[in-house]
């Protein structure tokens, strides 16, 4: 079985994007990853694409999602730190990772994010393997 993984902000444009497009890279088919906005942009912010491109890794086909169009019930929630409480999320693991929105920042601010969630994101999947989540 799959762990269904979600990553979850406001405007779900720059931090639970990258994070989405990191899980997938470094997990594979080995969770079902997804991410979502409590109030979704119009789309992934292009410093967040190229930031992530510079690395080696294609976010662009990705788009800012409601809550409703991801599954109502997760294994893990990952929220970014948006400074407001998320809707209720049926999880068996939350955790908060207090990240500053990226967005209208500098493409170095969101180099700096985008490092930041690689090691989030590779601390999770290790929490994943080891058992304990």
């Amino acid at each position: 079985m799959n762990y269904k993984v979600a990553f979850v902000c406001i405007g779900n444009s720059c931090r639970s994007q990258m994070a989405e497009g990191f899980a997938r890279k470094i997990a594979g088919e080995s969770l079902d990853v997804y991410s979502a906005g409590t109030d979704p942009a119009s789309e992934v912010k292009p410093n967040a694409i190229k930031a992530m491109k510079e690395i080696g890794i294609d976010i662009s086909d990705q788009y800012p999602k409601l809550l409703e169009e991801i599954p109502s019930e997760l294994d893990i929630l990952i929220t970014m730190g948006c400074g407001v409480e998320c809707p209720y999320l049926p999880c068996k693991f939350r955790e908060d990772w207090g990240l500053e929105d990226p967005a209208g920042k500098s493409i170095d601010f969101f180099r700096e994010t985008r490092n930041i969630i690689k090691k989030n994101v590779e601390n999770l999947i290790k929490k994943i393997e080891n058992g304990e989540i």
